[in-house]
C-alpha cells in the first residue's frame, strides 16, 4: 500500500492538522492516568497535560487498546466467487463457495466478516444434494451453525447467496486509505462527463468483507477463483490469470480468474473498465498494463522498467518473483495512493501520463511506486504480517524497495534524495507523535499507516543492511523468506533469520528500533588538539519515553590531503568521549559520515567546516544539509560563492535546492547571481529546477522577469508553465492576463490549478463561468484546492451573481464520496461566509449532519 498522493502542500498540511484534531476530537485519545512523569525543559508545557507539576511529552499518545493477532478458529482454504452487478443500485449479486476448515479445535459454526449484505440463501455443499444452514446476521458478522462438529483432518464447503450494498455503510477510513467501503461504482450511470464507468475494490485493511464472505484478517490465506459477468466491452483483471472468457447469450461475458496459490483475503481484487491491455513478459510470465485508451502509447514508457525491477528484486532476494503474472491497472477516483494486490496492483489515474506530462515526471512521482507495489509481492503478498501491529513487516520493506531501485538504477544522489525525504516524512509526523515501530496498542487498525510503518521502518531497514553488511543483509532476507513463505508472521520470524545468518543476538537492535518509540536527538561537538580529535556525543532525547540508544556509526577526519579517514565507532552512552588520531587539524569532522542514522542532528561546525563539507563530504545529503544550515549566510561571499557552484552540480536537485536558498537574495554580486537564476530558468534540461528558479524569480523586488514568466507560459513543461502562472499571479503585467487566458482551455491539471490560482486572485466575474465549465475536467485529487480557489474568486464579486456557485460548492461539502473534498468544497464556503449571512446556517449543518470522523475532528478546530 502506498500514501494516498494528496497533491497540494494546503493538504498535505491539513493531515497533519487532522492528526492534532483526532487527538483531541470525538473518538480522541484520552490522557490515561499515569506516574509523574518528566518532560525536557525546552519541550512546550501548553502542549501536554501536567502530573504533580511535570509534564508528559506532547508526542506520547495515551496508552490505547491491545490489539493481538486475531484468534485463529477456522481457515478459509479457497473462495470461489460468481459475480454480477446492478450498476443503477451499485450493488452487487454475489455467489459465494467457501472451503472451509476448523484450525485446530473441532468447530460447530463458522463466524464469516460479512459487511451490509442481504443474505439470501447458506448451504453446505454436499456431494449428491446441498443442505440448507441456519445462521444469525448482524449486517457485519454472519454465523452459520453447521450440521455437526467439524475436526480439522475435514474440510468442507459453504454456499453463501448474496447481495452486497457498499454505498450503503457507514463512513470510514483514514489518511492513508480514504475510504473503507471495499467495492466502487465509478460513474456507474454515464453521467458524469470525461470520467469512464469502472468498478474496482480496494481491500485492505478489512473491507474485502463489504463485497463477499470470508474471515477478513491478515493471518488468513486462501487461494480463490472469481467469474465475473459484464458488459462485453469491458475488460477485467482479477488475481492470477484468466482461465476462461464466455460469451453469454444476454451480450454479457463471464470471465474467470483463478489465483493458485494462496493469499490473504485483503489482497483480492477485481477491476471491471474499458482499458486497453498493453502486454509485456518477465522470464516467460505476463506483464500487462492496463490504462485508459488515450494512455496507450506512453504506458510502456511509464510502466516499462517494470520487467527489469522484477529481474533486480529476484535477483537481489535469491528467490524469483513468486507469481504467476504480474498486471498493473490505473483506475479513476481511487481510495490510496496503489495497492500490492496479488499479481494485480491497482494505481490511482495520476499515474497514467500524456507525453507532455512525462517531460515533469520523476522518479519519486511515479517509478518509486512501481517498485514500492512490486517489492510487496515477496514483502506482504508472499509473506504477510499475521497482524496490523506487524504492519511494518510489509509497509518498511516496500518503502525501503524505493531506495534500492534508485540506488541500482539512478545512482547514489537520487537514492540520497530518497532518504532525504523519508527521514524528514518521518521527523515532522515524529513532532505530533512517537510510537514503537511494531506496535501491539492502538486504537484502530488504520493508525499503522503513518510515516513510522513506512518512512521510518525503510530508515531502519537500511541501518540494519549498514550494520551486517549487504551480502548477510540479503541472505538474511532470503531466509526469511523461504522459512515462511505462504504464511503470516510476526517481528520475531524476522529477527530470528538475520540471527541465524550472522550468528549475532540482534534483539539490541530489534529492540531498540522496532519496539520502542522515539529516535536520537544528538548533539555533536568535537575539538582538536595535540594530534588528537576528542568527539563528544550526547544523546539528548528524553529517555524516560525513549531508549538510550546503541548507535554503530562511522566517523570521517578530513585532513588537507582532502581524504577522508574512516572510524568506526559506536555510541552506548547519553554522554559518551571518543580520542580519535589525526596529524593535523581536521578541515571537517564529520559525523554519520554514511548519512544512515535516523536521527536529529544538533552538530558542533564552523561555516568554513560546512563550505569544506559541501565541497568535499559524500553525496547529496550532505550537500543538501551543508545549504541549509548556512541558509541565512546568503550575504557572504564563501556562501554565495558555493550557492553559486551548487547551481552548477551535475544533480539536479542540488540545482533546485541552491535555487530555493536564494530567494530574495541579498547577498553580494547580485547581478550575477540574477543571471545565474535566469539562465536556469531558460535554459536548465530539468523542468523542476526550471520552475523552481522561475519561483525564484518571484521573490526579488524589481519586475524585470515578466519577459521569462511569459515566455515561460508556453513552456513544454506544464510545471514550469504553472510555475510561471504562479509568478504572474503575484506580478501581474499588463499583458499577463492574456497571456493566462491562453491556457484556458488546457488539458494539463496542473496548469488548471495554476490558472485557477490566477484567476482566484485576479480574475473578476468574467472568470466565474471558467471555474464552472472547467470543474467537470478537474481530478478529484486536486479539487481539494480548486474549490478554495473558485471560493476566493468568488468573495470577488457580487454576491448576487454566486447563487449557482454557492448551490455546486455545498453540493459537493455534503455528498463527495472522498473527505478532502468535502473538505475542500467546505472550507470554498467558508472564504464567503462573511458576506453572505445565510451560509452561517449552511455550514453549521454541514457539520452536523457530517459523518465522517476526520472531517468532524477537523471542523471542531474552526
Amino acid at each position: 500500500m502506498r500514501y494516498l498522493v494528496l497533491g497540494f502542500t494546503s493538504l498535505l498540511l491539513f493531515v497533519h492538522l487532522l492528526a492534532a484534531a483526532q487527538s483531541s476530537g470525538q473518538g480522541a485519545r484520552k490522557p490515561a492516568a499515569k506516574a509523574p512523569v518528566h518532560k525536557k525543559a525546552d519541550a512546550p508545557a501548553e502542549s501536554a497535560p501536567r502530573v504533580a507539576g511535570l509534564v508528559v511529552p506532547s508526542w506520547l499518545p495515551a496508552e490505547a487498546p491491545l490489539q493481538p493477532a486475531a484468534t485463529i478458529l477456522t481457515d478459509v482454504l479457497d473462495t470461489k466467487l460468481d459475480v454480477r452487478f446492478d450498476y443503477k443500485k451499485q450493488y452487487l449479486l454475489g455467489t459465494a463457495i467457501l472451503t472451509l476448515r476448523s484450525h485446530f479445535y473441532p468447530q460447530t459454526e463458522v463466524a464469516l466478516d460479512a459487511k451490509g449484505f442481504d443474505i439470501q440463501k447458506v448451504e453446505l455443499v454436499g456431494d449428491k444434494k446441498n443442505k440448507t444452514l441456519t445462521y444469525n446476521y448482524n449486517k457485519r458478522k454472519l454465523v452459520i451453525a453447521l450440521d455437526r462438529p467439524y475436526p480439522r483432518t475435514t474440510p468442507y464447503q459453504v454456499r453463501i447467496m448474496y447481495v452486497a450494498k457498499p454505498n450503503e455503510l457507514p463512513q470510514g477510513g483514514s489518511a492513508a486509505i480514504t475510504s473503507d467501503k471495499g467495492l466502487y461504482f465509478i460513474n456507474p450511470l454515464v453521467t458524469e462527463k470525461n470520467k469512464p464507468r469502472q468498478i474496482w475494490t480496494q481491500g485492505e485493511t478489512e473491507a474485502n468483507s463489504a463485497w463477499f464472505p470470508t474471515i477478513d484478517k491478515p493471518n488468513q490465506r486462501m487461494t480463490q477463483e472469481i467469474s465475473m459477468t459484464v458488459e462485453k466491452q469491458f475488460k477485467t483483471l482479477s488475481n492470477g490469470t484468466l482461465t476462461s472468457s464466455k460469451a453469454n447469450a444476454d451480450g454479457t461475458r463471464t470471465d474467470t480468474w483463478k489465483l493458485s496459490e494462496p493469499h490473504a483475503p485483503y489482497l483480492a481484487t477485481m477491476v471491471v473498465g474499458e482499458f486497453t491491455v498493453v502486454n509485456d513478459s518477465w522470464h516467460g510470465k505476463p506483464v500487462d498494463y492496463y490504462v485508459e485508451p488515450q494512455y496507450a502509447s506512453t504506458a510502456r514508457i511509464i510502466f516499462g522498467r517494470t520487467p527489469e525491477m522484477m529481474d533486480f528484486f529476484s535477483k537481489r532476494l535469491g528467490i524469483e518473483y513468486p507469481w504467476d503474472k504480474y498486471a498493473q491497472v490505473a483506475v479513476r477516483d481511487y481510495v490510496s495512493g496503489a495497492m500490492e494486490n496479488t499479481t494485480a496492483t491497482t494505481h490511482g489515474s495520476s499515474i497514467q501520463l500524456t507525453r507532455r506530462e512525462l517531460i515533469d515526471a520523476n522518479y519519486q512521482s511515479g517509478e518509486s511506486t512501481i517498485a514500492h507495489e512490486l517489492f510487496h509481492h515477496w514483502f506482504g503478498d508472499y509473506v504477510t504480517s499475521e497482524s496490523w501491529a506487524n504492519l511494518p513487516l510489509n509497509e518498511s520493506f516496500a518503502d525501503y524497495s524505493e531506495f534500492l531501485w534508485a540506488e541500482f538504477k539512478l545512482g547514489a544522489d537520487e537514492a540520497g534524495l530518497v532518504q532525504e525525504t523519508k527521514i524528514n516524512n518521518y521527523l515532522e509526523e515524529a513532532l505530533s507523535k512517537r510510537e514503537p515501530l511494531i506496535r501491539y496498542r492502538y486504537n484502530n487498525r488504520e493508525d499503522m499507516f503513518d510515516r513510522h510503518s513506512y518512512d521510518k521502518g525503510g530508515r531502519v531497514l537500511h541501518m540494519l543492511r549498514k550494520l551486517v553488511g549487504d551480502e548477510a543483509f540479503y541472505a538474511s532476507l532470503n531466509r526469511y523468506l523461504v522459512q515462511n513463505k505462504h504464511s503470516a508472521v510476526e517481528i520475531s520470524k524476522l529477527r530470528t533469520a538475520f540471527e541465524e545468518i550472522t550468528g549475532e543476538d540482534l534483539t539490541w537492535f530489534f529492540n531498540q528500533w522496532f519496539m520502542q518509540r522515539g529516535h536520537p536527538e544528538l548533539r555533536i561537538s568535537h575539538s582538536y588538539t595535540n594530534g588528537q580529535v576528542t568527539l563528544r556525543v550526547q544523546q539528548v532525547q528524553d529517555t524516560l519515553f525513549q531508549p538510550v540508544y546503541r548507535l554503530p556509526v562511522t566517523v570521517a577526519v578530513w585532513t588537507n590531503n582532502n581524504q577522508p579517514t574512516e572510524h568506526r565507532i559506536t555510541v552506548t552512552k547519553a554522554n559518551q568521549t571518543f580520542v580519535l588520531p589525526a596529524n593535523q587539524k581536521p578541515n571537517l569532522v564529520k559525523f554519520d559520515n554514511e548519512s544512515q542514522l535516523l536521527a536529529q542532528f544538533e552538530e558542533e561546525r564552523t561555516q568554513d567546516e560546512l563550505i569544506f563539507q559541501f565541497y568535499h563530504a559524500r553525496g547529496y545529503q550532505q550537500k543538501s544539509e551543508a545549504m541549509e544550515l548556512l541558509h541565512n549566510k546568503t550575504t557572504e561571499l564563501t556562501v554565495s560563492s558555493m550557492l553559486r557552484n551548487a547551481m552548477n552540480d551535475k544533480f539536479w536537485a542540488v540545482r533546485r535546492a541552491a535555487l530555493d536558498h536564494v530567494r530574495r537574495y541579498r547577498g553580494p554580486e547580485p547581478d550575477a547571481m540574477r543571471k545565474d537564476i535566469q539562465r536556469l530558468a531558460t535554459t536548465d534540461p530539468n523542468p523542476r529546477v526550471r520552475a523552481q528558479a522561475i519561483t525564484t524569480l518571484a521573490t526579488f523586488s524589481d519586475a524585470t522577469f515578466g519577459p521569462i514568466f511569459g515566455t515561460a507560459v508556453n513552456d513544454s513543461s506544464a510545471l514550469v508553465a504553472a510555475a510561471a502562472v504562479e509568478a504572474l499571479a503575484k506580478k501581474p503585467s499588463e499583458n499577463s492576463r492574456q497571456q493566462v487566458a491562453a491556457l484556458d482551455n488546457t488539458t494539463s491539471s496542473t496548469l488548471v490549478l495554476a490558472v485557477a490560482n490566477y484567476y482566484a486572485t485576479n480574475g473578476s466575474l468574467d472568470q466565474y463561468s471558467w471555474f464552472l465549465r472547467r470543474l467537470p475536467d478537474v481530478a478529484e485529487a486536486d479539487l481539494y484546492a480548486y474549490f478554495q480557489a473558485f471560493g476566493t474568486l468568488m468573495s470577488h464579486i457580487p454576491p448576487v451573481e454566486r447563487d449557482k456557485g454557492l448551490k455546486v460548492l455545498e453540493e459537493y461539502a455534503r455528498t463527495a464520496p472522498r473527505f478532502e473534498v468535502r473538505l475542500g468544497a467546505y472550507r470554498g464556503l467558508a472564504l464567503l461566509a462573511p458576506t453572505t449571512p445565510t451560509l452561517k446556517a449552511v455550514l453549521q449543518n454541514i457539520r452536523d449532519k457530517e459523518t465522517d470522523d476526520r472531517l468532524k475532528a477537523f471542523y471542531n478546530l474552526m
